[in-house]
């Protein structure tokens, strides 16, 4: 046998297929990681000032043309006013100027993201340096003591996802990697929901009761990881029917290398350049790990939409999961759905 024989026999042309994706994942792996978080910076981050009415405009256009436009700033009626929507997560920071004194304060919410808020107060050190003025820094969300730069949130969202996409996956490929008839679609379907509210209550138990990493309701949590993990399930589920195996691809593609370095888990979403900052709460990894902070730090406010997202991937993948059984066990040459009974 020739060397281009035992070559073809070795690597067949779908194995050939697979490596090219393989790799195609990897550099795209590369480069959104790098892309994202090599060199982070604050842009537009929502930023209030609270100041007497003679100053105010002037004091905002002066933080509004910072150059880069690190900051987009906006007047503020009072410093309760400015407090709660700190802890609506409207502002990341506020700085209130006092009227008789030459010592503001600035409010600063490390539960958001430490790498923030110690940004915000270099910045605004430096500019009330030039007016020959001081700052003090409150932290209205501080973070956990055993929550070291605000990552505990990012990285319990990170595990669901990935239990998500895994379990997914091993439930498709045990029986072929595409869903013959609607009994195993809502078989898998209903193995995908018991693993994940199980999946939520041990990430849940794990980062509060056991580790102490992160405050707030084990119950709120709890609930988020099991939407997590059946959302990112789900639509596996879909992907792998849609599309066989590349779906495993495709997963880590949606998840991992577009999800995670643009859900605000290292660096908070005004840090990241604007591509990831915009995709980031759309997909589950960001949209999860908002919502875990705001469990744990802002009395669970800003939920909504976070939810709303992940909900829509949970009915997306649910729904396309099941269509696609239908129609394949209504296509009558496909030969999975005549094997069907044997798997």
């Amino acid at each position: 046998m020739t060397f281009a024989d035992e070559m073809k026999t070795a690597v067949t042309p779908r194995a050939a297929l697979l490596v090219v994706g393989t790799l195609v994942l990897q550099l795209l792996f590369i480069a959104s990681y790098v892309g994202a978080l090599h060199n982070p910076r604050p842009k537009d981050v929502p930023f209030g000032v609270v100041a007497p009415a003679q100053v105010a405009p002037q004091l905002v256009s002066r933080l509004g043309a910072i150059p880069g436009r690190p900051l987009d700033p906006r007047t503020v009626s009072s410093a309760a006013e400015a407090r709660r929507k700190m802890l609506n997560r409207d502002l990341d920071g506020v700085l209130i100027v006092s009227p008789t004194g030459t010592k503001d304060t600035l409010l600063v919410a490390s539960g958001g993201g430490t790498v923030l808020s110690s940004a915000l107060d270099r910045l605004v050190t430096e500019v009330e340096k030039t007016q020959r003025r001081t700052v003090r820094t409150v932290d209205v969300a501080p973070a956990s003591a055993q929550d070291f730069d605000g990552l505990s949130a990012f990285y319990l969202v990170v595990g669901w996802c990935v239990g998500g996409y895994l379990c997914a996956s091993i439930l498709a490929i045990s029986a072929g990697s595409r869903a013959a008839n609607r009994t195993r679609a809502a078989l898998r379907l209903m193995s995908m929901a018991l693993y994940s509210v199980l999946g939520g209550l041990g990430g849940a138990v794990i980062v509060g009761p056991v580790l102490g990493a992160l405050p707030g309701s084990v119950l709120g949590l709890w609930g988020l990881g099991a939407l997590v993990v059946f959302g990112v399930g789900a639509i596996t589920l879909a992907l792998q029917a849609l599309t066989g195996i590349v779906g495993i691809g495709l997963a880590v593609l949606l998840i991992v290398i577009a999800g995670n370095p643009s859900a605000g888990g290292a660096f908070p979403l005004p840090m990241l350049p604007p591509f990831w900052h915009a995709i980031g709460p759309w997909l589950p990894p960001g949209a999860g790990t908002w919502v875990a902070r705001s469990l744990a730090y802002f009395k669970g406010n800003s939920v909504t939409g976070p939810l709303l997202v992940l909900s829509g991937w949970a009915v997306a993948g649910t729904v396309i999961t099941l269509a696609l059984s239908v129609f394949r066990r209504r296509t009558p040459t496909v030969p999975e759905a005549r094997e069907a009974p044997r798997a």
